[in-house]
């Protein structure tokens, strides 16, 4: 994974045998955008209000929509060095992260390893670390709970702002399908973090804002807190009437915030 190819002007981006889906808006100083659960979909309103603010490049992780999965790729280890190889094929010195949810638990893997080269780290209800005991669960189990409790933990105002799947498309079910099944591959076990993260967020240099939904049931915002905590200089902010899903649930509030920390 390390031959990574020049960033193409839109469509697929090579890194070694994985080829990646990649949604590119905006202008500015390049800004790496990692999705959570599901991969970002090309008319998300809040890309178009981000695009006036950064360059945006969100690829579709190895396994998700329509990036290829080699069979040897099936750690975050995998996707993170996946991910220092784009990094290292942007010719622009300074790069802008951010990550959402599962995302956001590779955005701070990469900043840890990839030291001054992140200018500004943005952690939207990131997972990927433990702060409670062994026995109390400190994410929300998407994969064996009920689907109407994750849907209701997931969504400020679920009736609104949940996507309806009776009207999605046979494609659409389909790549949402294949989504579920790449983040269980890469998060099953142990559940949504990496052990040995937490001692390391201590060493990430980026200016880091972590921002949360004010709702969110999966990770909620004193977890967001803590998380905050362990990165030095990092601010915590949150969201109003946002869940797991700020940026979607509150696309113009979530722009304002992230543009002024860009701008900071």
């Amino acid at each position: 994974m390390t031959n990574a190819t020049a960033l193409p002007a839109s469509g697929n981006l090579l890194i070694g045998d994985i080829e990646l889906e990649v949604v590119r808006r905006g202008v500015g100083q390049p800004m790496l955008l990692l999705h959570g659960f599901q991969n970002i979909e090309p008319d998300a309103p809040f890309l178009d209000m981000l695009g006036d603010h950064a360059s945006i490049i969100a690829p579709s992780h190895p396994g998700f929509g329509r990036s290829s999965r080699p069979k040897d790729v099936e750690t975050v280890y995998d996707l993170v060095h996946c991910y220092l190889a784009l990094l290292d094929s942007i010719p622009d010195e300074k790069v802008s992260l951010m990550g959402f949810s599962f995302g956001g638990w590779l955005a701070a893997e990469i900043a840890v390893k990839a030291g001054r080269r992140i200018d500004r780290l943005i952690l939207v209800d990131a997972l990927g670390i433990k702060i409670s005991g062994p026995e109390t669960p400190d994410i929300f189990d998407v994969f064996n709970k009920h689907p109407d409790e994750v849907r209701k933990r997931s969504w400020h105002d679920p009736a609104a702002q949940a996507p309806d799947y009776d009207a999605l498309s046979d494609s659409q079910l389909a790549n949402i399908s294949r989504n579920w099944e790449a983040l269980c591959r890469y998060g099953w076990h142990p559940y949504m973090y990496n052990p040995q993260l937490k001692r390391w967020l201590g060493h990430i240099k980026a200016r880091t804002l972590v921002l949360w939904g004010a709702s969110d049931g999966i990770v909620t915002p004193a977890y967001g807190e803590a998380y905050a905590r362990l990165i030095p200089g990092a601010r915590f902010e949150t969201i109003d009437a946002a869940a797991h899903h700020p940026y979607l649930e509150q696309p113009r509030a979530f722009v304002d915030r992230v543009s002024r920390f860009l701008k900071s």
